[in-house]
């Protein structure tokens, strides 16, 4: 009251009542800013590499910060971030302290944020009572604090040294039962086994839980286990975890999905995740929070194996027949890694950027009835020019059916702009499939149509609408149909395609015994009109599936799925028969070189140097022989292996070369020097095969003849001891020699002669 009474020209009355608002209004602020002295700093996080601003800009910096906190499932209050800040230059420190309204809270928030990426910064989270405790820590010069050990440093052997092998040979694995070996392919299909340093095969006992996939450049094997997903790598494919073998934690994993580039793994499992706070496996408790719960795709970062987001399932989409199947791969990523996206069918496209995983202009891209989409496969060049920063945008194709009174179409949109770059209408229409050429030189659109009037909307026909996406306005040329075109394929790094139709009305029926026939067409790009022209056409085949070479020119056909047929052919496009026959009919050339047959054949693949083919016949698929063959790309078979309960063959794949275009150009204008080196070496290689069976031979010869004198020999000792001695032969009682003498005549000429009286 006492200061109250200073004031003047106020009654009693009225410094009273003064007096109890400001009591009041202090308690308020006391208990707004009370400190807990139950809690401690558990709750306390600080935020360091954050942008440095100006006052002008504070309030912004903040709003973002907490918009990306949201974002990452780690809200908080305008209250609750406090940025210190440097009077004397103006701007921010650099870091930031978040109070959260509890532990548990803080710790979710430190999970997802640690390592986010915000612009071209990466924020660098940590607890607060960490930073005290480790300033405060008893540290002399040279030492560590106690308690604590020395890591020794682990150095990581090299990915990729595989491809260092002297014979330039390519790696196969196979996989039978439950054991995984790793095969060296050598000249004529010969198999070494893969050895490591210690002179034996590679192997695990771990490898064979589930299945197996290569990454795409061959850098990985993943194995799939009940529990997750293990990549191994390095010359051994083993090592130390978190070096060579990276683990990524997440139970009933059924498929995976690298992106292009390695940099990402996206899993799923068809279990939705729990909810794994007080789960005893330590491994989850840290891997997953509360926002993961009922999810069942993740998507994370391969080096770090960090969660980077998690998704839920798409509710089935009802079909004619009705629900469909789950469309696998979900997410699809661009060629350069830069972004991952998925089709929200019916309604739009979802594209995320990465690392950040956040949604590309922080809104899903809206497309009415869109049905599917792929992205845009880019060239060396391209990648090149991107790095540079002059490489033109990302872009995918995307469809959207008949609605109504509006056409369906496929449009091409560029990546991050989303403009249209091409659209394109389209009528009666089942079905679109894409067909991107490796390069992303040519598109082809496979549009399955049924009849206008018909009451089934079954396909019937088919039509390719192929874009030309190297020039002006990308123009489109459309090839009709009258029958159905189940299969396409592009030549990579071509400007050739083959299809497969059929109007065969037992098509699609799966009748047992029944054989299907199928056509074949061979088209090209004639340079001179500018459209594509066929070439050859292959009546009456019962090939339905086709795989070209990853060198392109070489083409398989081959009968999969049949109960009665199992070909396969092997033609050559380019097969010199005659040039000036050649120049006047284009496919005078396409020439087949060989056919076969592997019995029960379930897959086809080329090897990555286009010198092999493999075909296998897998017991998941209930082939009636398991096993495989190996081809080289002549059609001769060099290897047929008959394995009971035989499950996978995969070759392991090749990154692209490092060479340049011109170091390219070389090597071919000097393939004639070359040719004559490795004539050389397979000739001293076939010489020393047959010296070595030969020698082979000899020793075989040489030890055979030594364990039959052995056993002479004991076997003599044993009739000795046991006194039945082998008596000597008796020789032969020499009978009188008798002389018999034969006399022979023969009659040599014969003359009459009459003699007249």
């Amino acid at each position: 009251m006492s200061e109250i009474e200073k004031i003047d020209g106020f009654t009693e009355e009225e410094q009273l009542d003064l007096q109890a608002e400001l009591e009041e209004g202090y308690a308020e602020i006391e208990e707004k800013y009370a400190v807990d002295t139950q809690q401690g700093l558990e709750n306390v996080l600080v935020v360091d590499n954050i942008p440095v601003v100006d006052e002008g800009k504070k309030q912004k910096l903040v709003d973002r910060l907490r918009q990306l906190f949201a974002k990452a499932g780690a809200p908080i209050e305008e209250e609750s971030v406090n940025m210190p800040w440097d009077k004397e230059a103006g701007t921010n420190k650099g870091f930031i302290f978040l109070t959260y309204p509890d532990a548990q809270q803080a710790e979710n928030a430190l999970r997802v944020l640690d390592g986010t990426s915000f612009g071209k910064n990466t924020l660098y989270v940590n607890r607060f009572g960490d930073i005290e405790r480790f300033a405060n820590l008893p540290v002399g010069e040279g030492e560590l604090p106690t308690g604590w050990r020395e890591k020794p440093y682990v150095e990581k052997d090299h990915l990729r040294s595989w491809l260092g092998d002297s014979a330039g040979r390519d790696q196969y694995l196979t996989f039978r039962d439950q054991d995984v070996s790793i095969w060296w392919n050598g000249r004529n299909g010969a198999a070494e086994p893969v050895k490591g340093s210690d002179g034996k095969p590679l192997k695990n006992n771990k490898w064979g839980e589930l299945y197996l996939q290569w990454s795409p450049l061959g850098t990985y094997l993943a194995s799939l286990h009940r529990v997750g997903v293990a990549l191994w790598s390095g010359p051994k494919l083993d090592g130390p975890i978190g070096v060579n073998v990276l683990r990524f934690t997440h139970p009933g994993v059924r498929l995976i999905q690298f992106s292009p580039c390695e940099n990402y793994l996206v899993t799923w499992s068809e279990e939705p995740l729990d909810n794994f706070e007080n789960h005893p496996n330590a491994a989850l408790r840290e891997t997953f929070g509360p926002e993961d719960e009922g999810n069942h795709f993740v998507v994370w970062d391969v080096k770090s194996t960090r969660v980077l987001r998690s998704f839920p399932a798409d509710k089935p989409v009802q079909g004619e027949d009705g629900p469909q199947q789950m469309a696998w791969p979900s997410f699809k990523w661009s060629p350069d890694d830069a972004y991952v996206a998925k089709c929200n069918v019916g309604s739009g496209i979802a594209v995320y950027e990465l690392p950040g995983m956040g949604l590309l202009d922080k809104k899903s891209i809206k497309i009415e009835g869109v049905q599917n989409f792929e992205w845009c496969p880019m060239s060396e060049k391209d990648f090149q020019a991107r790095k540079n920063g002059k490489g033109k945008e990302c872009s995918f194709v995307f469809w959207t059916p008949e609605a109504q009174n509006q056409p369906a179409r496929v449009s091409v949109m560029a990546i991050p702009s989303r403009n249209v770059l091409r659209a394109k209408n389209l009528f009666n229409v089942t079905d679109c499939k894409f067909y991107w050429q490796n390069q992303g030189d040519y598109l082809c659109v496979k549009v399955d149509r049924h009849a206008r009037k018909a009451k089934s909307k079954k396909a019937t026909s088919s039509n390719l609408e192929l874009f030309r996406l190297r020039e002006k306005d990308y123009p489109v040329q459309v090839i009709e149909f009258k029958d159905y075109v189940p299969q396409f394929a592009w030549e990579p790094q071509g400007n050739r395609f083959a299809i497969v139709s059929s109007n065969d009305p037992n098509y699609g029926q799966g009748i047992p015994g029944v054989v299907v026939k199928y056509n074949i067409d061979f088209y090209q790009l004639d340079q001179k009109k500018g459209d594509f022209a066929p070439i050859k056409h292959l009546d009456g085949k019962i090939a339905n599936t086709l795989l070209w070479s990853p060198k392109g020119r070489h083409i398989a056909l081959a009968t999969i799925g049949s109960s009665t047929k199992f070909d396969v052919e092997f033609w050559d496009l380019d097969f010199i028969v005659d040039e000036r026959r050649e120049a006047t009919e284009p496919g005078a050339n396409v020439t087949l070189l060989n056919s076969g047959e592997h019995y029960g054949i379930t897959d086809i693949a080329w090897d990555p140097s286009g010198r092999y083919l493999a075909t296998s016949a897998s017991a998941w698929r209930s082939t009636p022989e398991p096993g495989f063959c190996i081809w080289d790309f002549k059609g001769q078979q060099l290897v047929h292996e008959a394995q009971d309960r035989f499950k996978q063959f995969l070759w392991r794949p090749r990154p692209p070369t490092l060479l340049s275009k011109d170091q390219l150009k070389k090597v071919r204008k000097e393939l004639k020097e070359f040719s004559r080196a490795f004539d050389e070496e397979d000739a001293a290689e076939e010489n020393r095969g047959s010296a070595e069976k030969l020698a082979q031979r000899q020793r075989e010869i040489s030890e055979w003849n030594a364990w039959r004198a052995r056993n002479n020999k004991r076997i003599e000792e044993e009739r000795k001891a046991r006194g039945k001695e082998k008596k000597a032969p008796v020789a032969a009682v020499e009978e009188k020699e008798e002389r018999v003498e034969e006399i022979v005549e023969e009659l040599i000429d014969e003359t009459e002669e009459v003699v007249v009286a």
